[in-house]
């Protein structure tokens, strides 16, 4: 990991290879990156790789396959399917001999269709309008310090309406577009809604799946989300994706839920109905404005032998 110069990353003299900085360690884990500024990584170097092709790219789609640690990586691009209105890129990220992430981006042609478009949600209320909201009360990393956030203050669990925004730039030195610098924060929204206390259950996504019915513009990207939890082990976070003018697209986070092994928890059995976040989780969350968790800082530290135990290469 490199001290940081305000970016999440930094690139080396060898071509294609990162160094990530403090800015980019996750929320499950100090010792691991979070995937929401890999994404935006992914989206600089497909368009770095294709230059002026004339396409926008209209999905984003990540396979995680593995934790990413704070060593340097590879990054490489394949255009899978050229074309002049539609292309398929692919994009790897490699480290310590196996590849961690891969990541494929439609990108189609720009046409005019004012005419016909139409079917977006409604519009979310400023940012100006939505109160600050402190997401460290349950999360740690670099990352999520990293963000400027906004939460609306009738958020209950599983669903919310909030707004992100980076005080850091994506890599030292580069100007980064705006999509790019966009999709780095949109991993964020597991954590904007959560169902479960991340002090008693883990729940990273094994992907991220991201459709744009139109560009972003600005710095600011709006999240209305939902997240629902299933009796097997099974869960979906998902989010209507805006811009300040507007709806943007959706984004898809599939889910492995695994209860954490401490102490005084025990997981509510299948079926039962349970409401998982109970009075003091929700205090936790900001939803009745007590205190953060002031144990979880160190729960975390151990997430990564937890949920990555007897040598499974465990996302995130």
């Amino acid at each position: 990991m490199s001290a940081s110069a305000g970016a999440y990353y930094r690139r080396l003299a060898t071509p294609g290879h990162f160094l990530p900085t403090e800015h980019a360690t996750g929320g499950w884990s100090p010792t691991e990156q979070h995937i929401a500024p890999m994404a935006g990584l992914l989206v600089h170097e497909i368009e770095r790789a294709v230059g002026t092709d004339g396409l926008q790219t209209a999905r984003l789609g990540l396979d995680i396959l593995g934790v990413l640690t704070l060593d340097a990586f590879e990054v490489t691009v394949e255009v899978l399917r050229p074309g002049r209105t539609i292309s398929l890129v692919e994009a790897r990220v490699g480290q310590h001999g196996r590849t961690a992430v891969i990541a494929r981006a439609w990108r189609l042609a720009v046409i005019d269709t004012a005419e016909v478009a139409g079917g977006a949600p409604a519009v979310l209320p400023a940012p100006d309008a939505v109160p600050a909201w402190d997401l460290t009360a349950l999360f740690g990393g670099g990352f999520v310090r990293s963000l400027d956030i906004r939460r609306e203050a009738d958020a209950v669990p599983g669903r919310s309406r909030s707004w992100t925004r980076s005080r850091v730039g994506l890599i030292e030195g580069e100007k980064a577009g705006t999509l790019a610098s966009w999709i780095a924060m949109v991993d964020t929204a597991n954590g904007l809604a959560v169902r479960a206390s991340p002090t008693d259950w883990h729940y990273p996504n094994v992907d991220l799946t991201i459709h744009l019915h139109r560009q972003p513009v600005g710095e600011w990207l709006g999240f209305e989300t939902g997240v629902v939890l299933g009796p097997d082990g099974l869960g979906i976070t998902s989010s209507a994706l805006h811009d300040t003018t507007g709806p943007v697209g959706r984004v898809e986070q599939m889910l492995t839920v695994r209860p954490r092994a401490h102490a005084g928890r025990e997981p509510a059995p299948a079926g039962s109905g349970e409401v998982l976040l109970g009075p003091d989780r929700l205090a936790a969350v900001g939803v009745l404005g007590a205190p953060a968790l002031g144990d979880l800082r160190d729960e975390q530290e151990s997430a990564a032998a937890l949920v990555g135990g007897g040598g499974e290469p465990h996302p995130r």
